[in-house]
């Protein structure tokens, strides 16, 4: 009955408006003192909570992403690719894919993402003959790369909440990162073989392979260099983010020369906006975390689904359920935030790795990034393309059935995310 109460009372306030950040922190305070504990316990968590070393890497990752998207290093990918495999039967969709995958390598944000790239990829695209829902929908879902590809900054969430290595999250998610790429290629190419209006294109010659190739190479070379200095060692994901922001600030004015005064003003801007958002959202579902752990609710929750959930197989198909629902009306950080500290010591308790049960928690939130009505990349890609939401959301479905296949894949098959980080 408690936690009817409690998820009743969350939702009345989402439903009249109330923000995210707000409505967490609100239920969250409401519970503290409805059970008698100190109020104090409230701002105490924010301090401790913000004053986190590997937060840095939100606002500086935020930064990285976005002067790479005002020095046009999307445009830049996005040629380069088309160049080689252009020609390809869906080649232009393909090339979109590859793209994403690789600015998500560079940004570790979903939405920069999407925006970056499909700017350049939609108009293109919709020439060529590609039907827009299509074209809508692989830009969405192709967005999502950016949060499973490292480095991602749902994953670092993930880890200050659990206490988990960030680096390891993050080569977990190698793995199922690229199953996806080539899921989601093996698609298009086979929608791009039976959609007739598509038009083909003309092979790019050699020097302009060369010229595209090297005018993406820095950007390129700058996600190889944050990747392997992870996987080395060389630097913390803090460090790494630093890191990426002077290379990208290096890559846009020295090499480029493509990023204005105006464009760094506005980049710095929305970085500072999206990080004080996220922050928020942080600071208020520590709150609310702290008050369900007070209430002992996960251990309620893990003993009722010891009780009544029979298997591993059982408990993965009622999560997954229940946060395609939350995903309907949560956005994505706000997912992992409440529901991690609920699920995870059942998770535990039934003999799920917390790296593992790290990558699955993203795929379920990259799922929520494009299902309405708050999908944040349903939002880009309709804000970019001037369409109907609804056009975009009927273009994800079936990039949203690889999504969940690729559930059933890690399922059955833990290595694909665990290899990497443990038995290299």
């Amino acid at each position: 009955m408690t936690i009817l109460i409690i998820l009743t009372a969350l939702f009345v306030l989402l439903l009249i408006g109330v923000p995210v950040a707000f409505a967490l922190g609100a239920v969250g305070l409401a519970m503290l003192i409805a059970g008698g504990f100190s109020p104090l316990l409230a701002p105490q968590t924010i301090l401790s909570t913000l004053d986190e070393f590997i937060l840095l890497a939100v606002p500086l990752f935020l930064l990285m992403s976005n002067v790479l998207l005002k020095g046009g290093v999307g445009r830049d990918l996005f040629a380069a690719v088309q160049a080689w495999v252009g020609h390809w039967p869906g080649g232009l969709a393909v090339a979109t894919i590859f793209s994403c995958a690789i600015f998500a390598a560079i940004s570790g944000s979903s939405v920069a993402t999407a925006a970056t790239i499909g700017t350049v990829a939609i108009p293109e695209m919709i020439a060529r003959g590609y039907r827009p829902r299509f074209v809508y929908g692989l830009l969405a879902a192709g967005g999502t790369l950016g949060i499973l590809i490292p480095p991602s900054i749902p994953m670092i969430v993930y880890g200050f909440i659990t206490e988990e290595s960030v680096i390891a999250l993050f080569l977990a998610g190698i793995v199922p990162g690229l199953l996806l790429v080539a899921a989601f290629t093996a698609y298009a190419m086979i929608h791009a073989r039976f959609a007739l209006d598509r038009q083909a294109i003309r092979a790019a010659t050699w020097p302009e392979r060369r010229r595209t190739s090297m005018r993406a190479f820095p950007s390129v070379l700058l996600a190889a260099f944050i990747i392997g200095g992870l996987y080395s060692g060389v630097f913390t994901p803090t460090e790494a983010a630093a890191v990426g922001f002077a290379s990208a600030l290096v890559i846009t004015i020295a090499v480029l020369r493509t990023l204005t005064w105006q464009g760094f003003k506005e980049a710095a801007f929305e970085s500072m906006v999206t990080t004080v958002a996220i922050l928020l959202i942080i600071g208020g579902a520590k709150i609310f975390g702290k008050a369900i752990a007070l209430y002992r609710i996960p251990q309620d929750i893990s003993a009722f689904i010891g009780a009544n959930i029979d298997g591993p197989i059982l408990f993965i198909l009622v999560v997954s359920i229940v946060l395609l629902l939350m995903g309907l009306v949560f956005e994505a950080l706000s997912m992992v935030l409440i529901m991690v500290p609920v699920l995870l010591p059942a998770a535990l308790a039934l003999g799920f790795d917390p790296i593992w049960f790290g990558v699955y928690v993203v795929i379920m939130v990259e799922c929520a990034l494009i299902t309405p009505p708050v999908g944040l990349n349903l939002y880009v890609i309709q804000s970019v393309a001037r369409t109907t939401l609804g056009e975009v959301s009927r273009g994800v479905l079936p990039f949203l059935l690889i999504l969940l296949a690729s559930i059933v894949a890690l399922y059955l098959v833990p290595d694909l995310a665990l290899f990497v980080p443990f038995k290299w």
